[in-house]
């Protein structure tokens, strides 16, 4: 039979050095005596990419609700964030979108903030934080190759190390952070844990993405989003600038299969203006390139419900791109992750005591229940989508959200109930409320605005810099 463990003699063991695994481990740290870090490749020293996170060269946010978790998990992260370059944008105040439905209003109430900046400086200051912990541990350039124990309890994994015999190490609790790339569903298998149920659901976006010397002062500047419509005949396409620490705009673009962008550099600024407004294009005009183009197919949405299994065994958790990874056009996935981290934190209170890796299962679910909504929402309904069409119960919701969204251009009320959504400060639900379905049945209380809403400081900036008529 399991029992619980006192904090003091506990170990852990987090397959990958993943952003999952360091805030896997910056949840546990103080639960359990020793945490062992398993990661195949090595670390960067500073703000460099890691090997095997082919998204980190396109442009990420990190959600309010997530933000606020990770500061919850390592406080002092948004104050380190800011010092180091990395911009808090306010919700919309500073967002220039337009949506299907029109120009999102820069409202100047504030309701919510994002942390824009690099994958690789968010990721090395999470990591710097974590690992001046002395009780945590890195094992580089090592794998995990198979769970220790049965199908009703984990006590530890093999692994080899680069040019070594595998070895056993045993834990008291092992958390599977290894991305996309998991192997849990394989492992369990070979316990006899059957029965697993997963999706996988893909638009086909392929994104390309490079960086630019912004052209105007980036403090303040601007979010800039032009988002894809599913309605529209032919491949759908998208595109969004985000400032960034270094005077930088970092830059994504996204097609779908027929319509996909290229490596080519002197393509990239020409499908910019292929987009549905061409503000992004024309704000590219006068930005310098300052590397080439990056291209990344892994855009599915792919997700493993393990909070549904009959048996799970204790002392295994799984947590991030292990359990669901999203198309990173919605930019949930970082703040999935920290706030299934937290929820793990919050459940390790007690001890390693018995159920608790089920239990922890079910909460990291929760995150993942409202981020994937959110993307499923919106990815089944392209033409390009294989793995799920939509039904009849999804095309009236489509119509309800894109009624939500028309309102939201002209309603500050719901602006603010997609936007508690949108940064996983609110589930879905929310949006079914009586005062909201009101306000979209009413629509939009002022009129649309014609094109993109910039201020007249950003104006004259960009008059100024882009000789503007």
């Amino acid at each position: 039979m399991s029992q619980a463990y006192p904090h003091s003699s506990a170990r852990a063991v987090i397959i990958g050095g993943s952003m999952a695994g360091m805030l896997a481990a910056a949840a546990i740290k103080d639960q359990v005596k020793t945490v062992e870090i398993i990661e195949a490749h090595d670390l960067p020293e500073g703000s460099a990419p890691r090997v095997g996170v082919p998204q980190a060269v396109h442009i990420h946010l990190l959600q309010s609700g997530g933000l606020s978790a990770i500061e919850s998990l390592l406080p002092g992260t948004i104050d380190q964030l800011l010092a180091a370059g990395a911009h808090r944008i306010p919700v919309t105040t500073n967002m220039v979108v337009y949506s299907p439905e029109g120009w999102y209003r820069r409202w100047q109430r504030t309701t919510h903030h994002l942390m824009a900046a690099s994958r690789d400086l968010t990721d090395h200051i999470v990591r710097e934080r974590v690992l001046k912990d002395p009780r945590v541990n890195v094992r580089r350039r090592t794998k995990v190759v198979g769970l220790l124990g049965n199908r009703r309890q984990i006590t530890g994994v093999r692994i080899h190390e680069a040019g070594q015999a595998e070895t056993e190490l045993p834990a008291d609790l092992v958390i599977d952070a290894s991305g996309r790339a998991s192997r849990t569903p394989t492992w369990l298998a070979e316990l006899g844990v059957v029965g697993l149920a997963e999706d996988h659901i893909d638009s086909g976006l392929v994104y390309a993405s490079r960086m630019y010397r912004a052209p105007v002062p980036n403090r303040n500047w601007p979010v800039i989003s032009v988002q894809a419509d599913s309605r529209l005949p032919g491949p759908a396409s998208a595109g969004g600038i985000l400032p960034i620490e270094g005077d930088r705009w970092h830059v994504s673009l996204m097609g779908a299969p027929g319509g996909h962008p290229t490596r080519d550099a002197d393509a990239f600024e020409r499908f910019a203006r292929t987009l549905r407004h061409p503000v992004i294009a024309d704000l590219l005009e006068n930005a310098q390139p300052l590397t080439d183009v990056t291209v990344t197919h892994s855009t599915a949405n792919r997700r493993y419900y393990y909070e549904r299994l009959k048996v799970w065994p204790e002392g295994l958790v799984a947590l991030g791109d292990s359990v669901a990874a999203f198309n990173p056009l919605y930019g949930h996935g970082i703040s999935v992750i920290a706030q299934g981290a937290l929820a793990l934190r919050d459940l390790l209170g007690d001890g390693l005591a018995p159920g608790l890796a089920r239990r922890a299962q079910r909460m990291i679910a929760r995150p993942v229940d409202v981020a994937w909504a959110l993307a499923i929402g919106q990815d089944i309904h392209f033409s390009t989508t294989t793995g799920k069409r939509p039904n009849v119960a999804d095309r009236l919701l489509q119509r309800y959200v894109s009624r939500l969204s028309l309102t939201a251009t002209g309603s500050f009320r719901v602006a603010t109930a997609l936007t508690d959504v949108l940064t996983l400060e609110a589930p879905p639900t929310s949006l079914l409320r009586p005062s909201v379905v009101l306000s979209a049945l009413v629509g939009p209380l002022r009129p649309q605005l014609a094109g993109p809403q910039f201020t007249p400081e950003e104006l004259s900036l960009m008059n100024e810099k882009h000789e503007l008529p």
